[in-house]
């Protein structure tokens, strides 16, 4: 765990980073048992336990749901570049390790601009393969105009991208802007790019009043939606089996086969764009 500023942050990262208020990146990190973390962030992650304790399922869970998604697009769908928006500071199986396993000379951009996750980035998010790719963008979700410029410079427009959205949508708590940001980049992407999105649920009273605490100790607020509206997030596309679903139930490994996975109030869902 790190209770200084980091030393390879530049003053004006620094001087952007709250550290007395939690911070859902770290927070995260912290509930995935990773160290970039702050006491705001501990504190946060436990009061959530606390409130919430399925809450290091759904994190653990939602994991696995990445690197399930990410490795049935490189192998099984064929895609070889990825646009990851609302990276979040790198834990484990991240989507460029997923990606270049199995397809080396895969092209994965993150997005992210929460300071301490752009200086991991620059530290962690390299390259596993000589061919692939891996890069970050210096954007925020509220400009996916800007990120989808960016991203031209580093991924072929005119072949498929899997946009992927995760647990980020949830901190866009306009319904109209969250439809829009993903409206914009999915336009942007050609035919036979896919969307991935998941997000926290309003399936647990719990889940959602520890995420109203959240939001009263400061922290970014984050709203909990029902599976209905973030499957309209993928209206006019070809849903990929077995649609929206809680991200532990999506397409669970061989090895998982015969134990039913446990539910989590978290659903997401990939699907193509014709």
């Amino acid at each position: 765990m790190v209770d200084e500023i980091p030393q390879d942050l530049s003053p004006e990262l620094a001087a952007k980073i709250r550290f007395d208020v939690p911070n859902s990146a770290r927070t995260w990190n912290y509930l995935m048992g990773g160290k970039d973390h702050y006491p705001a962030d501990r504190a946060a992650g436990e009061a959530f336990v606390e409130r919430y304790p399925e809450m290091v399922v759904m994190a653990k869970q939602a994991r696995q749901f990445l690197i399930r998604m990410v490795r049935f697009l490189a192998r099984d769908a064929g895609i070889r570049q990825f646009l990851d928006i609302g990276t979040g500071l790198p834990t484990m199986q991240n989507t460029h390790e997923v990606a270049q396993s199995v397809a080396p000379e895969s092209k994965v951009v993150y997005v992210d601009n929460d300071p301490v996750v752009l200086a991991h980035a620059r530290a962690l998010l390299t390259n596993t393969t000589p061919e692939g790719v891996t890069a970050y963008i210096d954007a925020d979700v509220h400009d996916p105009d800007l990120i989808v410029s960016d991203a031209r410079n580093l991924l072929n427009f005119n072949q498929p991208v899997a946009v992927m959205f995760m647990g980020l949508l949830g901190h866009v708590v306009d319904d109209e802007e969250m439809h829009s940001i993903v409206a914009r980049v999915m336009d942007a992407v050609p035919s036979g790019s896919y969307l991935v999105n998941y997000e926290g649920t309003n399936t647990s009273r719990a889940y959602v009043e520890t995420l109203e605490g959240w939001a009263k100790a400061g922290a970014a607020p984050y709203v909990a939606r029902s599976p209905e509206q973030i499957g309209r997030l993928f209206d006019g596309m070809e849903m990929v089996d077995p649609g929206v679903v809680p991200v532990s139930r999506w397409r669970p490994e061989a090895h998982e086969v015969g134990a039913v996975p446990p539910f989590v109030d978290a659903f997401g869902a990939v699907a193509r764009k014709p």
